[in-house]
């Protein structure tokens, strides 16, 4: 394949890595754990988008030249609604209890573990272990240059993802919400002085995160397919992402994505596609050895 059509798949596969990955910072910068249900979470996002376009038939007609319906409007914000209320649930019941009991990082990424397991085990349970998509028709390429081709439902993944990031940017740094994230990330002792009420900042962490997470699962269905393991397969190129942008940054998460996508796309010109899932992590150490708060280490 064309070097430049490797490129641009890198930049799609990329920017699904990137916006699950700014989810992923934003959490361990406030939390400061390692959420390794994160991506079973973004499996979850896909397999409740589904049920709605699939199990409750609610598909409506085509987008213009994309490969669904107007019904993936309403299952996309049912995935959203879904998957944050799930992590406010598993913060409620896990999370909450162990942080009050002064549980450390490794009790609380153990704990997340866990959790991923049983909830790839309940969407097995479900939706089963085959494969499927969201619809059944041919989402067309177009050349955009030269040989180079691009799919519409490929166009929209990254313009997304660039409205998400943008938007997470001025959430961040533009309201008083943010300020208040921020804060609470540096320091949550003073932040609570100052008047900062960080449950509740942490609860509104888990909305974003779990939100940001659902639109990447359905990003990465419409780029490949719906997987009850879809999720955990990707769980190491976000944590690779987070590290290398800088943990506790988004922007850092959403560059570090881009920089995962394209080298292990582009590998593949010169070694077996099997082995590119460890390109990211030779980048990555190779990175740590130089800057090991990676490329813009900070808190958010």
């Amino acid at each position: 394949m064309d070097i430049v059509q490797l490129v641009i798949v890198g930049i799609i596969v990329g920017s699904i890595i990137g916006l699950g990955a700014i989810g992923l910072t934003l959490t361990y910068g406030v939390m400061k754990f390692a959420n390794f249900a994160h991506g079973d979470l973004m499996t979850l996002g896909m397999f409740l988008a589904f049920f709605i376009v699939a199990d409750v038939g609610l598909e409506g007609g085509k987008i213009g030249p994309l490969s669904f319906g107007w019904g993936m409007l309403p299952a996309a914000l049912f995935a959203m609604v879904g998957v944050a209320a799930a992590a406010l649930l598993l913060d409620r019941l896990v999370f909450r209890p162990l942080r009050l009991r002064g549980g450390g990082i490794i009790t609380m990424a153990v704990a997340s573990l866990g959790i991923g397991i049983g909830l790839r085990a309940v969407v097995q349970m479900i939706w089963g272990p085959s494969p499927t998509r969201y619809t059944s028709g041919i989402n067309k390429a177009v050349t955009i240059f030269g040989e180079v081709k691009i799919q519409p439902d490929q166009f929209l993944i990254v313009a997304l993802t660039l409205v998400l990031a943008v938007a997470v940017y001025v959430l961040l740094y533009r309201t008083k919400l943010g300020k208040a994230m921020r804060a609470t990330a540096d320091n949550p002792t003073l932040a609570e002085v100052a008047g900062i009420e960080t449950e509740s900042v942490r609860r509104w962490v888990w909305v974003l995160g779990g939100a940001l997470i659902a639109v990447a699962g359905i990003m990465l269905a419409l780029q490949a397919q719906l997987r009850f393991d879809a999720g955990f397969n990707l769980i190491l190129p976000l944590f690779a992402a987070t590290i290398l942008g800088g943990i506790g940054n988004p922007a850092g998460a959403l560059v570090g994505g881009l920089i995962v996508g394209v080298s292990q796309e582009v590998s593949t010109e010169w070694i077996d596609t099997g082995l590119k899932p460890g390109v990211p992590f030779v980048i990555l150490i190779l990175m740590l050895l130089v800057r090991p708060r990676g490329l813009f280490g900070s808190s958010v």
